[in-house]
This record gives structure tokens, C-alpha cells and sequence, in this order.
């Protein structure tokens, strides 16, 4: 073929497959939604069944539910009747696929299913088929045709599965009000999950905290610097409110200014007022923004009160591999 011929069959494969989906949004009713409120409901997790390319699909279905915050897994249909139904408890509910509904392997764990009265949603091409009839809800996902030219290979029809099923996801999502802080929890490796590290998670706190009066003399400044290995010192007033930050490179210019005389000053008059701050509960990456804008590699942690809580340094990001 030509290279023309060759780009044109993509083009029309992704219309044939697009158009699949588009369909999608006319099929979505009330079962979409009855199906929601019933996995947002699951006293234990999803088990979600499919053989053939609506396996695999529906392997991937269940690792979406499940880093959405919905336990969910992949129970295959035949190693079910050679002993995997024990994996499938009274309180699991069942999301099996298959688009002609009378797929042999999945009809033949039904009879399980209902007998020990887990919930079915079935996912099919066929409202009439015997996995519809099984199913306490259905959702048919109805396709016009299958890309490929004999009409027979699963293509637009596991396309659309796997878009429904990602509908149910985020909409299953939004249902449990499963926030960004619960998605970074079970992401800790990834690099989505890294973006979404809190402040808190990183910081310094406690004992860690350099942090000195407003009437310590420099000498002690030094010594707190030192002792903390993080490159700067807060100041702060009784009630441990930031005043005030030293860091390094003050401490070389006002060596510069002062020269000796420098450890007969106090903190406050060789700190530099109102430091750069942030709140423990912002993301990780609005912290690393602070100091790439601002050219520092501390930044002080503070609650509304000004109180200091921590220190996030430039080292424990790149520990993160977030830069």
C-alpha cells in the first residue's frame, strides 16, 4: 500500500471509533446512574469479569475503579469455575462485559452469582441476551459498526466498553467525593502522585526547626545554623511567630558589612523581615514554585497565625524526584 492508503485507514479507523463513543452519550439513561448509586454502595469490592478483548478491557476497568478509590478487581471467567468463584464474596458486586451478552464463559458463572445474591450490572451490546436478563441493572453499549473491514474484530465495540467504563469511574469518583489528597495516597510512586504531595508530608518540624529569638545574639544564630544543616535560621517572637529568616548568604554579606562586630548584633537587627512562607496543606509543587521564582532553597512553613510549623527545603523535593 501507499503511504496515503496507509494514513487513510487510520483516519478512518479513529472516525469509526470516535463515532463509537460520540453514540455513547445518547445510550447513557437512568441505569448509567442506578449503577453509580449502587457501586458507590459496595460493602466490599467490585469484581469485574470479561473474556477475549472484553477481558482485557475490563482488567483495565478494574484498575481504574481501583485508583479511583473503589477496590475493585479482575476475576477471569474461566479460572472462575476451576476455582476463582471462591474469591467472590456475598457482599462483592459484579460488573461483567460482554458485547453479545451470551458469551459461554461468563453465562456459565451467572448461575453463581445469583445463587449467592451478589448484585450483576451487565455490560452488553444486546438487551435480550441472557447476561441482560441476569443483571440487576444494565448498561448497553450499542455500536454501529466495528472498524475493521470484515465487521467482526472487537474495535469500536471494547473502545466503547473501556469509555464507559471510565465513565463510571470518574463518575463513581465524584459520587464519593474521592478528592485529590485520597488520589495522591494511593499514587505514592507515581509521578501524578508526586504532584499532589502536600507540603506537610515534606517538611521538617519539631526539633528540625531552626528557630531563634529576636534577642539572640549572632554567635547563637551561627550555632543554631549550624546544628539544623538546613542553610537558614527563623526568627521569631514569644508566642513562635515568624518575625524574620538568616539564611547563609545574609551571613556572608553581613560578614562583609560587619566584619568582627558581627556577633555583637542581635537576630533581629541582621534578619531580613517578612520571609517568603507557605501553608502546610498546599501542594509540593507550589512550593518549589516559591523558590524557583524566588531564587531560595528553604521556605518556611506557617499556619494562618503565623505561627511556624516547618521548614521545606530544596533537597527534599529533589528526594521526591519531583524536579
Amino acid at each position: 500500500m501507499k503511504k496515503d492508503e496507509i494514513i487513510q485507514i487510520a483516519k478512518d479507523v479513529l472516525k469509526i471509533e470516535s463515532h463509537a463513543v460520540q453514540a455513547l452519550v445518547e445510550q447513557i439513561d437512568e441505569n448509567f446512574s442506578c449503577a453509580v448509586e449502587l457501586l458507590s454502595q459496595a460493602e466490599s469490592r467490585i469484581i469485574v469479569t470479561g473474556i477475549g478483548k472484553s477481558g482485557l478491557v475490563a482488567r483495565k476497568i478494574a484498575a481504574t475503579l481501583s485508583s479511583c478509590g473503589s477496590p475493585a478487581i479482575f476475576v477471569h471467567p474461566v479460572e472462575a469455575g476451576h476455582g476463582d468463584l471462591g474469591m467472590i464474596m456475598a457482599k462483592d458486586i459484579m460488573l461483567a462485559l460482554s458485547y453479545s451478552g451470551d458469551t459461554r464463559e461468563i453465562v456459565g458463572i451467572l448461575d453463581f452469582v445469583k445463587r449467592i445474591g451478589i448484585k450483576l450490572i451487565g455490560i452488553t451490546g444486546n438487551k435480550k441476551s441472557k447476561l441482560a436478563k441476569y443483571s440487576d441493572i444494565t448498561l448497553e453499549v450499542k455500536v454501529e459498526r466495528e472498524a475493521d473491514p470484515s465487521g467482526m474484530i472487537p474495535t469500536s465495540s471494547s473502545t466503547a466498553f473501556l469509555a464507559l467504563g471510565d465513565a463510571l469511574a470518574i463518575a463513581l469518583m465524584k459520587q464519593k467525593g474521592f478528592s485529590k489528597t485520597d488520589f495522591a495516597f494511593f499514587h505514592p510512586k507515581g509521578q501524578l502522585g508526586k504532584k499532589l504531595t502536600r507540603i506537610e508530608g515534606l517538611m521538617h518540624k519539631g526539633r528540625q526547626i531552626p528557630s531563634v529569638s529576636r534577642a539572640a545574639p549572632m554567635l547563637e544564630v551561627l550555632e543554631e545554623m549550624s546544628s539544623k544543616h538546613l542553610g537558614m535560621t527563623c526568627i521569631v517572637d514569644d508566642n513562635n511567630k515568624l518575625i524574620g529568616i538568616i539564611t547563609d548568604g545574609d551571613v556572608r554579606r553581613l560578614l562583609q558589612k560587619y566584619g568582627e562586630t558581627l556577633t555583637e548584633k542581635t537576630a533581629e537587627k541582621c534578619m531580613t523581615p517578612h520571609p517568603q512562607s507557605i501553608d502546610k496543606d498546599e501542594l509540593a509543587t507550589k512550593g518549589l514554585n516559591i523558590m524557583e521564582k524566588n531564587k531560595i532553597t528553604s521556605l518556611i512553613v506557617t499556619n494562618k497565625d503565623d505561627e511556624v510549623l516547618g521548614i521545606i527545603h530544596l533537597h527534599d523535593l529533589w528526594r521526591t524526584e519531583m524536579i
